[in-house]
């Protein structure tokens, strides 16, 4: 996108954010629950398909964008993100680079508009950190496929109209081989979504079950070619993790911002708070690792921008910026002292938000062996 129009919607967006968005954040998280308000502006603002190719409608925001719109979205609640995040990234990204002509004319001109939300079924309850041990299948039956099998911690699958679903194709294989994807509407006979999870926090941003009982699929309903599901996986995966290293970004901004706002007017002992040392050096600290932070996901945003590296530099951006939200966050309750620990209180809000992005898209642990692979690999 041209600089001077990207800086236009950057600035919208910024202002979105912070005026109507940060007001509204304490009733989602009571109310777990975006207000369709918010989600017909988001859509306004092209929100829903700033990743997706301007043909269909989208943005078409690269890399080194995306991360700079990521950290803006940071300033506020995950939850408000996480609804439009699936079209943008691990399922709309599929469809993009996978889908066929039909597949991306029909489904990606209606998510960048959103008119309908995509979800990415492929975590099971035992496989998760290694997708590769999905127990789906899909069975071919002359020009369809029968799918079964049961998905957990689907985001935004209540809101879906559309699933990237991943299952096994060829029966007798294992681990990663023999997994192909497909899209499967989630109103097809035989899906059935759970009640949306009861989560620690990212209140508003819905999980749920899916189930697949022998749900019929005509074999144009395949995502690329059968077998090469879990390529497939990983690719989406791979751009969505960096976008959450950014996202992460933007949260240690707000939590430090929170923090040093904290420090400058409250009282202890007859002085303001920020003048003790200890208080300072855990602002000192925060501000340190989010410096680091940012130059990491910046960096990342445009070696994969050049083609240079797809790997190692998302799987470390995640590994450091969520670790690092983590302890920015900790450490701003630790600040705010006992209000920290209040519920209503931004930090507190942030510090059980946070947990969760060392989990999922890939937990910390497994970056940590994507990263010792490819080093080894290279």
């Amino acid at each position: 996108m041209d600089a001077e129009l990207f800086g236009q919607v950057l600035g919208a967006v910024r202002d979105f954010v912070r005026k109507e968005v940060v007001p509204r954040e304490a009733e989602i998280d009571e109310r777990d629950e975006i207000p369709a308000e918010i989600r017909e502006k988001a859509a306004e603002l092209g929100l829903f398909g700033w990743a997706l190719p301007e043909e269909y409608g989208g943005l078409g925001l690269g890399m080194a964008e995306d991360v700079r719109l990521a950290i803006e979205l940071g300033h506020t609640t995950p939850a408000f993100r996480s609804l439009f995040g699936t079209n943008n990234g691990i399922a709309g990204q599929a469809i993009v680079h996978y889908g066929t002509p039909d597949q991306r004319t029909r489904w990606l001109p209606r998510l960048a508009a959103g008119q309908a939300i995509a979800s990415f079924a492929l975590t099971e309850a035992e496989a998760g950190s290694d997708p590769g041990g999905l127990t789906s299948r899909a069975v071919r039956d002359g020009d369809r496929y029968r799918l079964s099998g049961t998905k957990r911690f689907i985001t935004n699958a209540p809101l879906a109209e559309i699933f990237v679903a991943f299952a096994r194709t060829d029966l007798d294989s294992t681990g990663s081989r023999g997994i192909s994807a497909f899209l499967v509407p989630a109103g097809a006979p035989g899906v059935t979504v759970g009640p949306h999870d009861a989560k620690m926090g990212q209140a508003g941003a819905w999980t749920s079950e899916v189930v697949f009982d022998d749900v019929e699929v005509s074999a144009d309903a395949l995502v690329g070619a059968e077998g090469k599901g879990f390529g497939i996986a990983m690719a989406s995966l791979a751009r969505g993790r960096l976008h959450i290293a950014a996202l992460c970004v933007g949260m240690a901004e707000r939590a430090l911002s929170e923090a040093v706002e904290y420090a400058r007017t409250a009282r202890q002992g007859g002085r303001v708070i920020g003048e003790y040392q200890l208080v300072q050096a855990l602002l000192a600290e925060s501000h340190a690792e989010l410096a680091a932070g940012r130059a990491m996901v910046h960096e990342a945003a445009a070696k994969y921008d050049s083609g240079e590296d797809r790997k190692l530099g998302p799987s470390s951006a995640k590994l450091f910026c969520t670790e690092m939200l983590g302890r920015v966050a900790d450490r701003a309750v630790q600040v705010h002292g006992g209000m920290g620990y209040v519920r209503g209180v931004t930090v507190e809000r942030i510090y059980r938000d946070a947990r969760l992005f060392r989990i999922y898209e890939g937990t910390s642990e497994i970056q940590k062996l994507v990263i010792a692979r490819q080093l080894l690999k290279d």
